[in-house]
């Protein structure tokens, strides 16, 4: 029987070549996954550890204000003393902090919370172990700097140049004296370092004569465990130590969040690819156990048991999934290595690919087991027939089943899982997403098994607009397309769950949008608003004051102010200016004016006013923290959205705020000029602000650029995950119509002999496939928007102001795309049936 079987593979290998590609698609994607996640972790631990090992010991303050209330970091005195310790060949104290590096053109180099600057701590020999010299030296005197060798390349800097470097005490210019390379102890992953000198750095990031932590090397044949104790034991009150081993264990197991995360959701779009893929498995195993119930009828007559025959067919699936899996696990290792390049987060490194054995376990489990699962209803159903009904004349089909239980069955799925989903929108309540997965879940599931009865109407519906196209090739393409409508709501089924999922993202991916597009930017009046760069600590109010001095030019800054009691209620003010604020912010006051700021009142938020019970001309008791006290009074409320990045919840006249707090935060500037947004008042605040490239001058277009990017790019992300679901999806139609076109031979070959020519023929075909691809896409559709819906119903209640956007435009490209995949599908089952052989097809059978 399994040579039987054998063959019959070989003999049909045409035939499971869609089915094989489709089983290879799937193993690809999964095994490219699991070989890019364990790639990716690995290359990401030995980035975070590398370095750790020439580290034998580092001391660091346990409490980061010297363990009583004293000064912050550990003294130079403690480095001394270190140095001394048996073992210890060198004690090199060291301070970081942020360090902001402008290039050529004065812009930032680099991106994220990357930008660190730290002290270069030489030995006797005039070398720092931690950093090796391509170019150049150390930096020797307070207005010199090293560079890593990236950012001095990024930023078209050579040794000798000017570099303006800025930090969170101001910018300043800089001779660059050397390039170096370093490890992932000192250098962030993808970021920048500025090497500075002992006194510079501890300037800029700590306080004159301190360090952060010391790194201690060993001597030769030094025993680190030993080195420990004898360090600890001369260690200062409020100091720690650690073994370098143990900080590369505590850093490896940080460095994997990231593609762990990663890993997940390429597995889950993976999981949705394998689905997809079981529906063209099912519908193939479908069609091939149907073109060979003679032979199968014929194994029956001449002695094979039921059960044999059976064991046959799942043998010829686990064959293919075999082969297609150790294809597909080959690919799917290449495709890994481009996985690292446009899925890995910018600040890990590329490594090599890791294939581990779990990876080949699973992917040949996976891809030999789900063949056989899809194949198992096809073939149960063959075995129904009885092989003398088989061996007629007539074509043989199983015993008919009353549709009506499935279809029941269907419709109950849907009812229930529709009334569940809106229940969900519409309560909102604590586990609204959780009753709305299960919703969604058997929303779906119904619709698959619901899709044959739909099939008869939707084509009813186009059947005109066919027969408008062409009276012949329409009405044929109509009546081929409804003749299995089992086999047609499979092939659709497999697209419609590719755009389900592909038109929920896009609902809310664009209402996401829309929102964060208007909490950043509506209530923007400014023409620019200074921020600090990302990773920078903070703005002081001294930040804005050389605006001062430029003509026609109006600001506040955002002075926040944390740790007050207002009335028993928990509150941060944010000091503006009076004068200027009503111009740089948009105020929906509702309740009083904002001209009471001037008065020293303050204006409080609507959300916030009504979360604490407060109300118009309410004076409110005021209490800090460092037990200064006094009282407020509220002169206006205004409507403001809780998620705001701009309005804030309580704002009072900077004033106020200095008089409680000497040095609050400087959340960002608001400027506004007379002559609005131009590249010469742009270069005007930049050059005032001291061509600090720690600051970023932004616009509106900015701000709404900075603030939305982010789900763009996600989105992009997950719809080239998609694009492999429906590329399958493409594979079922192709595979559907192909073997269509084999079980119609004498139909169309008798199509020809009556006149129709080739391209008549091609065109029905091609019709055909926009019928399938439509119904796929257009219930996908409908199903992916009422999820959107449904899901973007549970934000509304904590982000106020969020509300459904339909991308109508981004959806007619999804339905356009599906169609045009099912038109290249058709292609090479309408070149078959254009080349039917007339004699031969229209020969008795």
């Amino acid at each position: 029987m399994f040579r039987t079987a054998l063959r019959n593979v070989l003999a049909h290998k045409a035939r499971l070549l869609m089915t094989a590609f489709a089983v290879m698609l799937g193993v690809t994607f999964i095994s490219g996954s699991l070989v890019f996640g364990d790639s990716l972790n690995r290359a990401a631990t030995a980035r975070a550890t590398a370095g750790y090992e020439r580290i034998a010991v580092s001391v660091f303050p346990e409490d980061s204000r010297g363990g009583s209330g004293g000064p912050a970091g550990i003294d130079a005195g403690t480095v001394s003393a270190l140095a001394k310790v048996p073992g210890v060949a060198v004690a090199a104290g060291r301070v970081d902090g942020f360090a902001a590096v402008a290039g050529r053109d004065g812009r930032l180099i680099g991106h994220g919370p990357a930008h660190r600057g730290g002290n270069f701590a030489p030995g006797a020999d005039g070398k720092d172990p931690a950093y090796r010299f391509t170019q150049g030296s150390g930096p020797t005197g307070s207005g010199t700097i090293a560079l890593d060798e990236t950012t001095a390349a990024n930023g078209g800097h050579r040794v000798g140049d000017t570099v303006r470097v800025g930090t969170n005490q101001g910018a300043a210019s800089y001779t660059l004296s050397g390039v170096f390379r370093t490890d992932g102890t000192t250098l962030p992953a993808g970021g920048s370092l500025t090497l500075f000198t002992d006194d510079t750095a501890q300037r800029l990031f700590l306080q004159p004569g301190r360090y952060q932590n010391i790194e201690l090397t060993a001597a030769p044949d030094a025993d680190v465990q030993q080195l420990l104790t004898r360090v600890e034991a001369v260690l200062p009150q409020g100091t720690g130590a650690a073994t370098g081993a143990q900080l590369a264990r505590i850093q490896a197991n940080l460095a994997t969040n990231d593609s762990d995360t990663m890993s997940q959701i390429l597995l889950g779009f993976a999981a949705v690819a394998l689905f997809v893929a079981t529906f063209l498995i099912s519908n193939t195993f479908t069609m091939l156990v149907a073109r060979r119930t003679r032979e199968l009828a014929l194994m029956r007559a001449v002695g094979a048991s039921r059960k044999q025959v059976r064991r046959t067919l799942l043998t010829e699936s686990l064959l293919v999934g075999a082969v297609a899996s150790a294809a597909g696990l080959a690919v799917g290792t290449g495709v890994a290595a481009l996985l690292q390049t446009l899925f890995a987060p910018a600040d890990t490194p590329a490594g090599p690919l890791v294939v581990t054995p779990g990876t080949v376990i699973t992917s040949m489990l996976v891809g030999t087991a789900l063949p056989m699962v899809a194949a198992w209803l096809p073939i149960r159903r063959a075995m129904a027939i009885p092989p003398v009904a088989a061996l007629s004349a007539a074509e043989p089909t199983a015993p008919a089943r009353a549709g009506s239980l499935r279809s029941g069955l269907s419709a109950a799925l849907v009812l229930t899982g529709t009334a569940a989903t809106v229940y969900g929108a519409l309560t909102t309540g604590k586990d609204a997403r959780t009753v709305i997965g299960l919703g969604a879940a058997l929303t779906l599931t119904g619709a698959i098994g619901f899709i044959p009865l739909l099939s008869r109407p939707f084509v009813a519906l186009l059947q005109p607009l066919l027969t408008r196209l062409h009276p012949v090739y329409g009405n044929l393409a109509a009546r081929n397309t409804v003749r299995d409508p089992r086999r047609t709501g499979a092939t659709a089924a497999a697209l419609a769950i590719a755009l389900t999922l592909a038109s929920g993202l896009s609902v809310l991916g664009a209402s996401a949008s829309q929102y964060l597009d208007r909490a950043t930017t509506h209530d923007f009046t400014a023409d620019y608003l200074v921020k600090p760069a990302d990773g920078a600590l903070r703005m002081t109010p001294a930040t804005a004051e050389p605006l001062r001095k430029l003509p026609g030019v109006a600001f506040s800054p955002l002075n926040q102010s944390t740790e007050y009691r207002l009335a028993g209620t928990s509150s941060v003010l944010t000091g503006v200016d009076p004068a200027d604020i009503g111009r740089l912010l948009r105020y929906d006051v509702v309740e009083g004016s904002l001209d009471c700021l001037a008065k020293g009142q303050i204006a409080v938020a609507d959300f916030k006013a009504s979360a604490a019970g407060w109300h118009l001309g309410q004076t409110l008791p005021l209490k800090r923290q460092d037990d200064q006290s006094g009282s407020v009074t509220i002169g206006a409320i205004y409507r403001a959205d809780e998620q705001s990045n701009l309005l804030p919840s309580i704002t009072a006249p900077d004033s106020l705020v200095a008089r409680y707090d000497s040095n609050p935060n400087n959340a960002g500037i608001l400027v506004a000029t007379d002559g609005g947004p131009s590249p010469a008042a742009l270069g005007n605040l930049t050059h005032a602000l001291g061509d600090n490239p720690a600051l970023a001058v932004l616009d509106e277009a900015d701000l709404r650029a900075q603030d939305s990017s982010g789900i763009g790019d996600q989105l992009n992300v997950f719809y080239a995950l998609l694009s492999m679901a429906l590329a399958i999806a493409a594979l079922g139609i192709a595979n559907t119509l192909a073997m269509s076109v084999l079980e119609r031979r004498k139909e169309i070959g008798t199509l020809r002999a009556l006149g129709v020519d080739r391209a008549g023929v091609t065109r029905m075909i091609r019709l055909e496939a926009l019928l399938l691809g439509g119904l796929g896409a257009t219930l996908g559709t409908v199903l992916g928007v009422f999820l959107g819906w449904a899901l973007g119903r549970t934000l509304q209640e904590s982000v106020v102001g969020y509300t459904l956007v339909v991308p109508w435009g981004r959806l007619a490209l999804g339905v356009l795309i599906a169609l045009a995949g099912a038109l290249v599908a058709s292609l090479w089952p309408a070149r078959r049936a254009a080349r039917v052989d007339i004699p031969a097809a229209t020969a008795a059978q």
